[in-house]
């Protein structure tokens, strides 16, 4: 799968405010329901529900928060980084700065594990993740990932 094919170039952006995961997933939801017609406390209930069963953050800064939602047609992605580093319980322990959250849809196929391991891999290269500590635009932010 494609990362052109999600997030969109207007669902990059950076110097996002957070304080806390909490607070961050329910910002996230907030971004990502209006796209699906969705309300944003079913999004992030979906999140958090998720995050109950184990950290998604990966290491290094990152954390891939993802739910399956029933309304969601195909992978949803947004891509932010955070102004401020946060607790994340992250795997390595670290603080995180990059999110890239992702909605897949509730009926489970290989498009969806595809879309999840992408952005995994993508997320796990120096090059790239320098590049989106680095962009000093959401434009530039968003080629970091996609390039």
């Amino acid at each position: 799968m494609d990362i052109k094919v999600f997030p969109s170039p207007a669902a990059a952006v950076i110097e996002v405010r957070a304080t806390d995961k909490r607070g961050l997933l329910r910002d996230l939801a907030n971004r990502l329901a209006p796209p699906l017609n969705s309300r944003s406390t079913l999004v992030a209930a979906a999140l958090l529900k998720r995050e109950e069963l184990g950290s998604t953050g990966t290491g290094n800064g990152v954390a891939i928060p993802h739910a399956r939602i029933s309304t969601v047609q195909r992978p949803l992605g947004l891509l932010v980084r955070l102004n401020k580093a946060i607790e994340f319980d992250a795997i390595d322990g670290r603080l995180v700065d990059l999110v890239f959250a992702l909605l897949l849809p509730g009926a489970s196929n290989g498009e969806q594990l595809n879309a999840l391991a992408h952005v995994a891999l993508k997320l796990r290269v120096a090059e790239t993740l320098a590049r989106l500590r680095s962009a000093e635009s959401d434009a530039e932010f968003y080629s970091a990932m996609v390039g």
